[in-house]
């Protein structure tokens, strides 16, 4: 999307916090009609900007409160097991976020269990399906900040 104005950004902003905002409070709360919020946020879908609006689960009430973040090294850095590799992971629920990185680190993944003994059940599936060089998981002590909102 080539133009964003300040308008689409308060309204990214707003949509960040609560996807739950109706267009009527959205329109008033940014002073423009209905009509012309309903045309913004639409266009913003339909580019791309606004990839989906979700809800946010708390991981500790879900029993998911143990983040893993684990960094993955491997010695093949061909296109096919990459591909291999990518749609191993992706097939894992666990992972919620995962990257290819520059540096030391080849992947980085990030896990969400319920214990260190789950997270060996992950590991476990997953040097089975692929093959690593070298797997150094960390374990979160504590979240101190989280968030999915953008700086906009």
């Amino acid at each position: 999307m080539s133009m964003i104005d300040e308008t689409d950004r308060q309204i990214l902003r707003h949509l960040q916090r609560d996807a739950t905002t109706s267009l009527e409070s959205l329109a008033e709360e940014l002073s423009v009609s209905v009509n012309t919020c309903w045309r913004r946020v639409r266009r913003l879908e339909e580019s791309g900007v606004l990839k989906s609006r979700v809800a946010i689960c708390d991981p500790d009430k879900l029993d998911l409160g143990q983040t893993v973040f684990v960094a993955i090294r491997t010695r093949d850095h061909s296109a096919k097991w990459l591909q291999s590799f990518a749609s191993t992971v992706a097939a894992i629920p666990e992972v919620v976020e995962f990257y290819r990185m520059a540096g030391d680190v080849d992947y980085l993944l990030k896990i969400m269990v319920r214990s260190v003994g789950d997270y060996d059940r992950v590991y476990k599936s997953l040097i089975e399906q692929i093959e690593i060089a070298d797997v150094s998981a960390t374990f979160a002590m504590e979240c101190l900040k989280n968030t999915t909102e953008l700086p906009l």
